[in-house]
């Protein structure tokens, strides 16, 4: 992918110059994201009395919980462990042994944001084994999966999963299963030279006070992690579906399903398997956000088109929550993507013979085929349940998402071998409208359709 057009550039530098003029930032870098490289990079302020480079160094907080959720997620891949068992099993003695790896991945465990003690991100750390005994009857905070609550104490506890599991603390293993793996080699634990020292701004002047930086220890897998923009646009590319062996895609899609959404009818953010999920009009994003005292950091990737956005600030607060968006919005008002080339397909006479309208009782479906033998079933002309099927080896079909996600689709044959209906868990589609002839469940009135 060529670096967007001058024009392109010229905007995205505006929007982030307004950003950090306006935001008061220190400094602010960030960098556009497409196919797998850097399209564009922009930085506004100084660091160390220069311009922040691809290759400085900021502090990127909770962006550390998805790399560690990685590991987990390998974890899971290898056999070692299930997302629905209890993290009692894998850490035992907790306040809350009964909560689930995968509501722990997805902040739905319902324990406390905070680990007890001093305020942890100002602080120097403990181990865990000095942490755990601190852990009370007041770390669950709610009843698990009945909500929503970020819990930076949750990914402590799945940081010393990975440790027991692997035999060595949760950072080296991320080093190596992640960060060595995708060349982020500038992705570090403690900061390296050059880095950006992290402000906070006063309120009311326009002066910094330096903010602390210490090892968290046992709640460093919430958010010790130092990148650059070049690694971090490495693992935007990563989280769009660049695996580079590190994941299979298809658990790198599931952790970007969401487990838990924002209330309403159409869901604007949520939250995977640890990834942060947003829908900013047409777009669908994952990734997340960081902060930490003195820094600010936030990393999309959008799976359709291979895009991402990312953005660091060595400021603790200020930066605006559409500021990625934003940059999103100039690339698609300057250089909208051009859909893939149409082309025919290998004609394949079993499936072209399951394509057309069907009928759930009296209600239109489309049955489309789509590439790698897989189907689409959406409603025509009105609300309804769709879903896309991959092919099995048996002759059915699995829901892959919706309504269907893990139902099976089953052709049913006539004695002759031709095509009499579907079956979709006990769902009955025909070509018309209650085939008398596919036998519907409850029967079809003899006296048919009546004025």
């Amino acid at each position: 992918m060529s670096p967007v057009l001058e024009s392109t550039a010229r905007a995205l530098l505006r929007r982030i110059a307004v950003e950090q003029a306006e935001s008061r930032l220190p400094s602010l870098a960030a960098a556009v994201v497409r196919d797998g490289r850097i399209a564009w990079f922009g930085a506004r302020g100084k660091v160390g009395g220069a311009a922040p480079t691809e290759t400085t160094q900021y502090r990127i907080g909770s962006i550390t919980k998805s790399m560690v959720a990685v590991v987990v997620m390998r974890l899971r891949d290898e056999g070692r462990l299930d997302l629905l068992d209890p993290i009692g099993k894998h850490v035992p003695g907790t306040p809350v042994d009964e909560v689930t790896v995968a509501q722990l991945l997805s902040h739905t465990g319902g324990l406390t944001a905070e680990p007890p003690g001093q305020w942890w991100e100002r602080t120097p750390g403990m181990p865990f084994e000095e942490l755990l005994p601190l852990l009370g009857p007041e770390t669950p905070r709610h009843r698990p999966g009945r909500r929503y609550h970020y819990s930076n104490l949750g990914f402590g506890l799945l940081g010393e999963l990975v440790a027991r599991h692997r035999g060595t603390d949760w950072a080296q293993a991320v080093h190596r299963e992640v960060l060595e793996p995708l060349g982020l080699r500038d992705t570090t634990t403690r900061p390296r030279a050059p880095h950006a020292t992290g402000y906070a701004v006063h309120p009311w002047a326009d002066v910094l006070l330096p903010e602390p930086e210490h090892d968290a220890v046992a709640m460093a897998p919430a958010g010790q992690i130092w990148s650059t923009p070049a690694d971090l646009a490495r693992w935007a590319a990563f989280v769009a579906g660049d695996t580079g062996g590190v994941l299979a895609e298809a658990t790198l899609a599931e952790m970007r399903e969401p487990a838990t959404v924002d209330e309403g009818d159409v869901w604007t953010g949520g939250y995977g398997l640890g990834l942060q999920l947003s829908r900013p009009g047409r777009r669908r994003l994952a990734g997340h956000t960081g902060s930490m005292p003195g820094f600010l950091a936030t990393v999309w990737a959008d799976p359709a088109d291979r895009t991402g956005v990312l953005f660091m600030a060595n400021a603790t607060s200020g930066v605006s929550r559409t500021l990625l968006t934003d940059l999103l919005a100039v690339l698609d008002q300057h250089e909208p993507r051009l859909p893939a080339e149409w082309a025919p397909a290998e004609p394949d006479p079993g499936l072209l013979e399951l394509a057309g309208p069907w009928y759930w009782g009296p209600s239109p479906y489309a049955l489309r085929l789509l590439g790698g033998r897989e189907l689409s079933l959406t409603p025509l002309g009105g609300p309804g349940r769709a879903s896309r099927f991959t092919a099995q080896a048996d002759g059915t079909w699995l829901g892959l998402d919706g309504y269907y996600a893990g139902e099976t689709l089953r052709p049913v044959r006539r004695p002759d071998g031709s095509l009499s209906h579907l079956d979709l868990n006990t769902f009955v589609f025909t070509r018309a409208p209650y085939d008398p002839a596919a036998g519907v469940p409850g029967g079809v009135d003899p006296d048919g359709w009546q004025g």
